[in-house]
């Protein structure tokens, strides 16, 4: 295609230029469209061409300023385990702890994790040995005497009296089963 000036040279700058915008794919615009060769362009002077003109070493430079500035602006409350130095960054780069006392520092973190990845921030493994439904009433005497605890603290001593009796109702529902699989026969 050549271009639309000088007619003698390729066009291999194009511009749509936009007299009137509705919307994406509305009828109604008005778009012009204008196809010149590199010549023909920059004696336009059209916005943004003062970026092509600059030498590519000066280009170079304003690279490596931008990213310099970028290093300097880095957040500087890196959380950061103060027994091995694993930060969270790392944490998230490699998947693995440096020490014990990371799972504290990074309790919340890795509490969200688990909720991702396992539907739940607690493990409902099996327990050897035992009934999945003793655990599962265990677990629940658990659950309810923590909400017991929170509504005591909370002063809400109706809800605490309805949990005290479901602590009780269940400690003798597991008495009663532990009972029963204990009394095999002889």
């Amino acid at each position: 295609m050549l271009c639309q000036q000088c007619q003698k040279s390729n066009a291999t700058v194009h511009i749509d230029e936009v007299h009137t915008f509705l919307g994406p794919g509305e009828s109604g615009n008005q778009v012009e469209q204008h196809h010149l060769c590199e010549t023909c362009a920059q004696a336009m002077e059209l916005p943004g061409s003062e970026v092509q003109q600059k030498p590519m070493d000066e280009v170079w430079k304003l690279l490596q300023m931008s990213a310099l500035k970028g290093k300097k602006q880095a957040p500087k409350n890196v959380r950061r385990c103060p027994s091995c130095g694993t930060t969270e960054d790392s944490l998230r780069r490699k998947g693995r702890l440096g020490c014990s006392e990371c799972y504290e520092v990074f309790s919340d973190y890795l509490e969200g994790l688990l909720e991702r990845m396992h539907g739940a921030s607690t493990h409902s493994g099996r327990v050897p040995g035992q009934c999945p439904e003793t655990t599962k009433r265990q677990r629940r005497i658990e659950q309810a005497q923590s909400e017991l605890d929170r509504a005591v603290k909370d002063e809400d001593f109706e809800r605490a009296a309805e949990l005290r009796d479901e602590v009780q109702r269940l400690t003798q529902e597991l008495d009663a089963a532990a009972d029963e699989g204990s009394a095999s026969p002889s």
